[in-house]
């Protein structure tokens, strides 16, 4: 075993300072990037114009990207001396599963467009690190074989709220089957964000059949159409166009759908505390903040300013997550200092599948998680539960 593979498994073990020194003694540059802004240069460097843009893009100008950003920085943290953290833990539990970490894989669908294994090198790298992994609803690989990837690693699947009640049961059976924990219904997306960087390349994935690996290997689906998709793939991307989203649901709806669900269900998409409440009336188990990384609506409020709200008005009788923003260890920090129970992290780890695959992936994570580790340390925490308000000030 590898000083890297036995920081990956031991509960407690202090990775920051290993990971310092795998990339200071390797002898070579670090691939992919550790810097967050190189990382995403050396993305774009290596995928082509539309692929890029489909990943990296947000909704319009991108002004509510920038404000994800500028919402987690406006949070600064407050060291604290003489600490001894020198053992610190940063494990969480989430429906019933101990987590090395409070960070998850957040869904990204098409990730063909990032590299050749798409899915399947994510999933390996995810179990590889014990990091729980989302499929996405989007994906190019069927959720059956990325969760054979994976082995008896954690995984969760993101579900759309699609026109067919039946194509929605089918997914999420599908889902427990495979050995997932919870259920991620994705609210925010009745209808895609207006994307001026795709718009402007005419570029469409879906149009091209990726990222609908889950449909077209789904039973009702392909009942669904005349002659299966592998005959006529051009009815089946016309099926899926016409059910795959679903603008006509409402709160009413909700309650029906947790209850047909035996995992746990989040919503995620969540920005307004009065959303929030309606949620867990309606029966949901967990809350994920997010604006969909600034990919649906310009100008809408930087998700670490709707955390904020969010948990001051429901507290923490259900977990609640964090999404949109996420670059380094100390926002991971910030996030969990603001009341959240764990984070989403989406497009650097795509970056890093875009630059090397599974190997980058697994970069990205390590990364992120001995940042997050150092920051802990050098901020005085020694466990999860020590990450509070008191830990950070905010900076007007």
């Amino acid at each position: 075993m590898t000083a890297s593979d036995a920081a990956a498994t031991a509960p407690d073990a202090a990775i920051g300072p290993v990971r310092q020194s795998e990339i200071y003694l390797a002898g070579r540059l670090p691939e992919p990037p550790v810097d967050p802004d190189a990382l995403r240069a050396a993305a774009e460097a290596a995928l082509p114009e539309a692929a890029f843009a489909y990943i990296d893009g947000g909704a319009g100008t991108g002004s509510t990207m920038a404000e994800n950003r500028h919402a987690l920085d406006r949070w600064r943290i407050v060291p604290r001396m003489l600490a001894s953290a020198e053992q610190r833990h940063s494990g969480v539990d989430l429906f019933g599963r101990a987590l090395r970490s409070p960070l998850l894989l957040a869904p990204i669908g098409v990730q063909e467009l990032a590299h050749a294994d798409g899915d399947l090198a994510t999933a390996r790298a995810a179990a590889t690190e014990q990091v729980p992994m989302i499929f996405s609803n989007q994906a190019s690989v069927p959720m059956e074989e990325t969760a054979e990837a994976m082995g008896d690693a954690p995984r969760w699947f993101q579900l759309y709220w699609s026109r067919s009640d039946d194509l929605i049961a089918s997914l999420i059976a599908r889902a427990e089957d495979a050995g997932c924990d919870a259920i991620v219904v994705t609210l925010d997306t009745p209808l895609l964000g207006w994307r001026n960087r795709d718009l402007d390349l005419a570029s469409l994935p879906f149009l091209h059949a990726k990222g609908i690996a889950q449909y077209l290997s789904d039973p009702v689906f392909r009942a669904m159409l005349s002659d299966p998709p592998e005959d006529d793939p051009m009815a089946a991307i016309a099926r899926f166009l016409a059910i795959y989203t679903n603008p006509a649901i409402g709160w009413a709806d909700l309650p029906a759908l947790c209850a047909r669900c035996r995992l746990p269900v989040l919503v995620k998409g969540i920005l307004d505390p009065a959303d929030a409440e309606r949620a867990i009336d309606a029966g949901v188990d967990g809350i994920i903040v997010s604006n969909h990384g600034g990919r649906q609506v310009d100008g809408a409020v930087g998700a670490a300013d709707a955390l904020e709200r969010i948990v001051a008005a429901v507290g923490t009788n259900v977990p609640i997550l964090f999404d949109s923003g996420i670059r380094s260890g100390a926002d991971m920090f910030r996030a969990l200092a603001l009341g959240a129970r764990a984070v989403l992290i989406g497009r650097p780890y795509i970056y890093g599948l875009a630059v090397a695959g599974e190997a980058g992936v697994r970069a990205v994570i390590r990364n992120l998680l001995a940042e997050f580790d150092l920051t802990m340390a050098l901020a005085g925490c020694r466990t999860i539960a020590e990450i509070d308000r008191s830990r950070i000030i905010r900076r007007e």
